[in-house]
């Protein structure tokens, strides 16, 4: 095989899907609960998608930022009135909306508070993308091994520990990034608690709050934004996955003040916010505002939410299920390679968040009978793991 062996990669093909299902090359089913690491959150070949871009594959494929983008405007336009932020800033994925992000609040801290050196405050289990910058930014050691030297400006404080933050906030810190809830880092919600007395801190010191919802948003949590949850407006919000649901398309945002921070020629993305992403993404925003996808994903979210604790809660191997809207994390005590293999072989795909944390990421547009489903594989998948049974393709404590 001609490809850098970067990805250990699970033994399927994947030839088509739709909506909730995948088949492979050889027909079988597939429920897919993992929606592409968060992306296909209309589910697979959404009609409104797929029509939209191949519109746009006859009339326009790519031209350069050196000209106006009309589609690129709706889109901000769309973005800027559902968050309540003032500018947009359009890339490919999200690690580059990260990079972006990092690269505002550092110009602006020393164009505007006179810091020379600036720090950006992250938290540890954090996950921030795979560049240099966000991947010195993510709170966990895994990602960083090999690369040395990393960039310096990042500290990290504990994920809903206040006094962390507290005691890590010196005036050289020009924000602070966070997620609301950390996927990478085993899907844990952040405290409604912490994350008030975090933007409150954040405001009184006159440091940037940049939330990352590349993960969370377009309506992953059952809000078309995680920040919804928590009744914040960010200054910064970095969003990706959802946002052209397959098309690679990555986004900033933030308040209208910082916008002339990024003035001509300070940052800049050949591809971003080109017409095929953005007529993706315009179609997912209509679609997630005109139809009924948010309030069934919170639904949803609620209901397997409850199914999973009311089958699992209590079982030998499970420690908690935990999440927001239909974004759930299963937290066992041991490895879960071989529950996820053993519901793979029923049928079923997830995900790791973590050594020890089944994913569940369905597509919004989950049917409540796929739901079912998906609770009926795992409970099969976790009672054979629990009785010791093989699982073909996995060996005991074998890695996904």
């Amino acid at each position: 095989m001609a490809l850098f062996p970067t990805y250990t990669r699970v033994p399927v093909r994947v030839a088509s899907g739709s909506g909730s299902i995948l088949l492979d090359e050889d027909g079988k089913r597939y429920l897919d609960f993992t929606s592409g690491l968060g992306v296909c959150n209309l589910g697979h070949c959404h009609t409104a998608v797929t029509t939209a871009v191949e519109a746009q594959l006859r009339q326009l494929w790519h031209v350069s930022n050196l000209f106006h983008i009309p589609l690129q405007e709706q889109v901000a336009d769309l973005l800027v009135q559902a968050s309540g932020l003032g500018a947009v800033f359009f890339c490919n994925s999200g690690a580059e909306a990260n990079e972006a992000a990092i690269k505002l609040a550092r110009k602006y801290a020393r164009e505007k508070r006179g810091i020379e050196r600036p720090i950006i405050l992250t938290f540890r289990k954090s996950f921030h993308g795979r560049t240099l910058a966000t991947l010195t930014a993510t709170g966990q050691d895994k990602v960083k091994t090999g690369f040395d030297p990393l960039p310096e400006g990042f500290v990290y404080a504990t994920y809903n520990d206040l006094g962390s933050v507290e005691e890590a906030l010196t005036p050289d810190v020009a924000g602070v990034f966070l997620e609301l809830v950390q996927g990478e880092g085993g899907v844990r919600p952040a405290d409604p608690a912490f994350v008030e007395g975090l933007a409150r801190l954040c405001a009184d010191k006159g440091v940037l709050l940049m939330v990352d919802e590349v993960q969370t948003g377009i309506g992953r949590t059952g809000k078309l934004f995680a920040c919804e949850h928590y009744g914040i407006v960010p200054d910064i919000m970095t969003l990706a996955k959802g946002l052209g649901n397959g098309m690679p398309v990555g986004a900033m945002l933030a308040k209208a003040e910082y916008a002339g921070v990024f003035g001509p020629g300070s940052h800049a993305s050949t591809f971003g916010g080109n017409p095929l992403a953005m007529a993706a993404a315009r179609a997912v925003l209509t679609e997630m505002k005109q139809s009924d996808v948010l309030s069934r994903a919170a639904e949803h979210g609620t209901w397997l939410i409850t199914r999973l604790k009311e089958k699992l809660e209590g079982r030998p191997g499970v420690v908690e299920v935990r999440g927001l809207g239909l974004m759930i994390g299963i937290e066992l005590n041991q490895p879960v390679a071989q529950v996820i293999e053993a519901a793979r072989q029923r049928g079923l795909l997830v995900s790791p968040a973590g050594p020890q944390v089944v994913r569940l990421l369905p597509p919004l547009v989950t049917e409540r009978t796929q739901l079912e489903e998906a609770v009926d594989i795992l409970t099969a998948a976790l009672e054979e793991v629990e009785k010791g049974e093989s699982v073909s393709g996995v060996g005991h404590g074998g890695r996904i």
